[in-house]
């Protein structure tokens, strides 16, 4: 791991911050003084994941689950009400003609405003080292958003442009009126500033817009996986336990092929928060970490879809994801859980909610109220009903992939010749890569064929980001399309096992 390679810039910056009081020692401050060059090194060190995330935080030491390995006073938080200190900026903020605008909307403009200033704002040396773009779906362009291919998708990629071009439009007046620079007033310029936000902002009681954090959001994520299913497992079990009856006579239970327990809205993980006592947000280490390996924090159970939504990026193994396949409207009326409840798991599997719904509705109507109590534990109602439901997933999922307008291999391939345009720097070799089909599609789409010589345009900051972004909407497509394969995979093979078993105990009559 490395704990060097920082450039300059950044040691700067770590450097600031020390002298501000952000410190990753546990023990009283006042009994050891920060070291002048880093507010790291006592339990924390920035290193490169480039696997995983990127630039990051490691451990500099073994460090225990629960344990506080970094805090960062109140007086150098980022919020509103810090940046509304300035007298100019407060004025027109609070002029009752801006009042319509969300407390996120003054948050990005008050941001907007503050780098502005340069080098003379307090904050310098940590808005410089922002990102400078953010592959947030907001900032999808309409190839990108067709990339993505599902419809419900391509829903949620145009619903957040839409958006984000009406809260931009909402705050001009006020921008216009503060006299922001030019650059700092298009519709780049604020999908940058409310996707830093949506981003990098963490929680804090006093303002719902939250806060910026510095070295705070140097932390990479990590999706919660366990934990949620911990939960969920008892409280399927506390369903259980109420019912005298949760099995059929035959013996015949919940199995493994059941890939979760009801949802029940539970409230998103977070290994940190605001400490009023210490007056500092504060972060806690959410496992055991040996020495030089990298310190995540969780902060929330998110979809694929919605971490490009809110944060720009994927898992590619996200215990977290979900793929939701349409259900016809009476199904839903035969059980009390909610519809985001019914969906199948990244691993293939059905969620519990969906395959107790459609348990019950493969039941005879005059059958549903005596046995709607098996279902709701779990239990198989018989081997023809639980054949019945897995066809009909399989079915569904088959008649999903068929309506998509490529195949998961035609995906692979594309992908493969996307991370080769990304490494390519000659022209002809670059042309014959983006000759046909969906990349002959983007050349197009991205107007790159207006460069000189082909490659100089392809290299651009602007092209790497267009690149990247169509990259991510294949990666998502092709997860997508994963679960639907693997999903046709478990209920078959628990269909042939079913059919099996039925024969067998014929037999043996």
């Amino acid at each position: 791991m490395e704990d060097g390679g920082q450039d300059e810039g950044f040691e700067r910056f770590l450097k600031w911050a020390a002298n501000l009081g952000i410190s990753d020692c546990t023990t009283n401050l006042s009994l050891h003084p920060q070291s002048p060059t880093s507010c790291l090194g006592h339990s924390l060190t920035v290193s490169h994941f480039p696997d995983a995330g990127g630039r990051g935080l490691a451990a500099v030491r073994d460090i225990k689950k629960g344990e506080l390995v970094l805090r960062v006073p109140k007086s150098v938080l980022i919020t509103r009400d810090s940046l509304l200190k300035d007298e100019k900026l407060c004025s027109f903020v609070n002029n009752n003609t801006y009042s319509s605008l969300s407390p996120t909307q003054i948050l990005a403009v008050c941001l907007l405003y503050e780098m502005g200033k340069g080098k003379s704002s307090w904050w310098y040396p940590y808005l410089m080292h922002l990102p400078r773009s953010y592959d947030v779906l907001a900032s999808f362009s309409e190839f990108e958003m067709q990339a993505l291919q599902v419809d419900d998708a391509i829903w949620t990629a145009e619903k957040a442009v839409s958006k984000a071009k009406s809260e931009w439009k909402e705050a001009n007046s006020l921008m216009d009126a503060l006299k922001l620079k030019p650059q700092l007033l298009t519709f780049r310029a604020w999908i940058w500033a409310s996707a830093t936000i949506s981003s990098r902002a963490l929680h804090i009681p006093w303002d719902e817009a939250g806060c910026l954090c510095p070295v705070g959001d140097l932390f990479n994520y990590a999706a919660p996986g366990e934990e949620s299913n911990d939960l969920e497992n008892v409280v399927h079990l506390m369903n259980a336990s109420s019912l005298e009856d949760t099995s059929l006579s035959n013996g015949e239970t919940t199995d493994d092929f059941i890939g979760d327990q009801p949802d029940i809205g539970l409230e998103r993980l977070t290994d940190g928060g605001f400490d009023e006592n210490m007056a500092a947000y504060c972060f806690y280490a959410r496992k055991n970490y040996k020495k030089g390996t990298q310190v995540l924090l969780g902060y929330g159970t998110y979809t694929n879809l919605e971490l490009l939504e809110h944060y720009g990026f994927l898992l590619n193994e996200n215990p977290n994801d979900k793929v939701f396949i349409p259900l016809e409207p009476s199904m839903y009326s035969f059980i009390s859980w909610p519809k985001v409840s019914m969906y199948i798991h990244q691993d293939g599997k059905p969620s519990f909610a969906l395959l107790s719904a459609l348990r019950l509705w493969a039941t005879p109507p005059n059958q549903r109220r005596s046995t709607s109590h098996l279902v709701y534990s779990g239990s198989r109602l018989s081997v023809y009903n639980e054949i019945s439901v897995l066809k009909w997933i399989s079915k569904n999922c088959a008649m999903i992939l068929s309506n998509l307008p490529t195949v998961i291999e035609e995906d692979s391939l594309l992908l493969s010749t996307i991370n080769k345009i990304e490494n390519f720097d000659k022209p002809t070799e670059l042309r014959k890569l983006l000759s046909s089909g969906e990349a002959r599609a983007f050349l197009e789409a991205s107007d790159l064929q207006k460069g000189k010589n082909g490659s100089e345009l392809m290299f651009s900051d602007k092209t790497k980001r267009v690149i990247e972004r169509w990259k991510l909407a294949v990666q998502w497509r092709i997860s997508y399309k994963k679960t639907l394969i693997d999903c046709i995979s478990c209920c078959t093979v628990t269909i042939n096992s079913l059919s099996s078993q039925t024969i067998l105990a014929i037999r043996t009559k």
